[in-house]
């Protein structure tokens, strides 16, 4: 069980620092620097990116907090299946809708993080 709560724990975490890093470097930055004049093309960037990242750190957070107060909850079978849906959701909107290649890399090892505490567990 130890293995698997150390996994779990780094899966969670991996998933709330790329989201939080992803929403800081394409939002963030982008906006700061003003990077994209302002159009629907800039607005559908920044509305994509900011689900996006949003939706990893709000998920990779509850996955922390559910794992520090209820570990038992958090590798039920049922949420490891969810937490890994989510992940190939996710995958499938980098190759969709996003060009360049940190997106799908990131989201990738959180899969591969997943899938690894679904077979372990």
């Amino acid at each position: 069980m130890t293995m698997n709560k150390y996994l779990v724990y780094t899966t969670y975490g991996w998933l709330t620092l790329s989201g939080t890093l992803h929403f800081l470097i394409d939002v963030v930055s982008h906006v700061l620097r003003g990077k994209h004049p302002p159009g629907p093309e800039t607005t559908l960037y920044y509305g994509l990116n900011t689900a996006f990242a949003l939706g990893q750190v709000v998920l990779g957070l509850l996955g922390l907090f559910l794992a520090w107060r209820a570990m038992d909850v958090v590798t039920a079978l049922p949420v490891q299946v969810l937490t890994l849906a989510a992940g190939l959701g996710w995958l499938a909107v980098t190759f969709l809708f996003m060009g360049y290649w940190e997106p799908k890399l990131n989201v990738g090892i959180f899969c591969a993080l997943a899938l690894a505490a679904l077979v372990l567990r």
